[in-house]
């Protein structure tokens, strides 16, 4: 016991670690918060332990490649030992881990923990969220699967509609100009390296804030927050009858934790692990992906909205909801804090719990579009295959089989999510044609990897003739006008 006490003492005397106990899981806090209102921060910070031990373990069997990847987690499920297990603790850990510290920053709003002196400890918490939807949207990326690939598509479109920048964001997302094998190193890079790396980072940081500014008390009616005297009350008050977070409030959030393990460990035994799903084909789209439910609200919009009204949801309102959300407590960080004197923070966060789970409930069973089997029976009408020459007529077939037609319509059958092509012919120029198959843009997938040079070639030879002949062709503007045969071209009388 001597030599114990004497190797004791020689570790402390070095460490401080009494003092470093004292600064953190002992520090005082007020007995208010002994409360299971105050449970989500650390239920969060358990969930995203458990995302790490387990991705770590994951890490070591999934290959990062787009020849590989689908086969790796065929692998995890079907013959690693407890591969099947981690996967399913990955992703019900990632689904708890966004519940959670949604819950997390609702309490913080209504309790008014964003204001006076807080106001970092909120703005890194809002920064936290969006890193934890980040990780978990590479999450999805890395299944590679048929969900995975129009799910990065739908990004790469959302990233598209940015102004001015948008093709070089959408270029730096996907490592090139279509999803390939270096988008998928990418993903795993940004998924298992960057995003943990800046959450741990601001993590640290949010942790050094709630230390040096307290947590908040539990908010009473009447008791306002005034710039000039509220820290001396608070720690005047923390003095006086402050409890140590350990091992006096620490008790709830052990047992929270342990029921947020015992519920991740169910989940993941009941339900599985998700996907992978079909491996990913742009060419063969039978299928109705829908991603992971806290995105569900965006595919709701992407579904069911006209188009006109995308990008404002998807670009403005984001940025202008961030902002309010960022500045919350420079414009309102005194005054009230309790819930009960704050209607308006109700209305807010009930308004907003229902927006988002009507558009969750709608994502669940709304008609993805395109419409992936709408038309793919559909005949090519005969007016746009009269007198083509073998190479079109080719090209005609590639744009039946291809399902093409799903997004885009022909004589008015067809898919509504793209343009028709009708009159492609005279709003792109062959090289723009060639060009929009095999990089894609916008809402388009890139084919530069599914279809042969000779097919690209018969494809547009029959876009370039679908024009009514009293149009011209779109042409490049450092060309000189050219007179065109309407012999093959689409009658006007069609």
């Amino acid at each position: 016991m001597v030599m114990l006490r004497s190797l004791a003492l020689w570790i402390e005397n070095r460490l401080h670690l009494v003092k470093v106990f004292e600064a953190t899981a002992g520090h005082k806090v007020p007995p208010s918060t002994n409360s299971w209102f105050y449970v989500f921060g650390s239920g969060t910070l358990l969930c995203f332990v458990l995302q790490i031990i387990t991705g770590i373990c994951l890490a070591l069997v999934y290959v990062p490649s787009a020849s590989q990847a689908w086969p790796s987690l065929q692998y995890l499920n079907n013959q690693q030992f407890l591969g099947a297990f981690l996967r399913a603790v990955h992703n019900w850990g990632s689904i708890f881990m966004v519940a959670i510290m949604s819950l997390h920053l609702v309490q913080t709003f209504l309790f008014g923990a964003y204001k006076y002196p807080r106001e970092l400890t909120w703005v890194s918490g809002c920064v936290l969220f969006l890193c934890t939807l980040g990780m978990a949207f590479t999450g999805q990326v890395l299944r590679f699967d048929q969900d995975a690939y129009w799910g990065l598509g739908i990004g790469a479109s959302i990233m598209g509609r940015v102004p001015f920048i948008g093709a070089q964001l959408v270029h730096f997302m996907l490592a090139g100009s279509i999803i390939a094998g270096e988008t998928l190193s990418r993903f795993f890079t940004m998924h298992v390296f960057v995003v943990p790396g800046m959450i741990i980072a601001l993590l640290s940081l949010h942790l050094r804030l709630v230390l040096t500014k307290g947590i908040n008390e539990y908010p009473q009616p009447g008791q306002l927050v005034s710039k000039e005297t509220y820290e001396n009350e608070y720690e005047e008050a923390v003095h006086k009858s402050g409890v140590p977070f350990v091992p006096d409030v620490i008790g709830k959030d052990l047992i929270f934790s342990a029921f947020l393990v015992v519920a991740i460990v169910t989940c993941a035994l009941v339900f599985g692990p998700a996907g992978p799903n079909g491996p990913p084909n742009p060419t063969l789209i039978h299928t109705a992906p829908k991603p992971d439910f806290y995105f569900l609200p965006v595919y709701a919009i992407l579904a069911l909205l006209p188009a006109y009204m995308e990008t404002f949801l998807l670009l403005v309102a984001p940025v202008i909801g961030l902002a309010v959300l960022i500045l919350l407590p420079f414009y309102s960080g005194t005054g009230e804090k309790s819930y009960r004197r704050r209607p308006i923070a109700i209305v807010i966060v009930v308004l907003a719990f229902l927006t988002v789970g009507i558009l969750a409930h709608l994502g669940t069973f709304a008609p993805w579009s395109p419409h992936m089997d709408a038309w793919s029976g559909a005949p090519t009408p005969v007016a746009f295959i009269r007198d083509r020459s073998g190479l079109e007529l080719q090209g005609a077939l590639l744009i039946q089989g291809k399902q093409c037609r799903n997004c885009h319509s022909l004589n008015g059958e067809g898919g509504l999510r793209g343009p028709a092509l009708d009159t492609v012919a005279t709003r792109l120029t062959r090289d723009e044609l060639v060009r929009q198959v095999i990089q894609g843009s916008g809402n388009m997938p890139a084919y530069g990897k599914n279809l042969s040079p000779a097919e690209v070639t018969a494809l547009v030879a029959f876009m370039e003739t679908l024009r009514p002949s009293y149009q011209p062709p779109a042409r490049d503007s450092t060309e000189s006008v050219r007179l065109h045969s309407p012999s093959k071209d689409l009658r006007a009388d069609r």
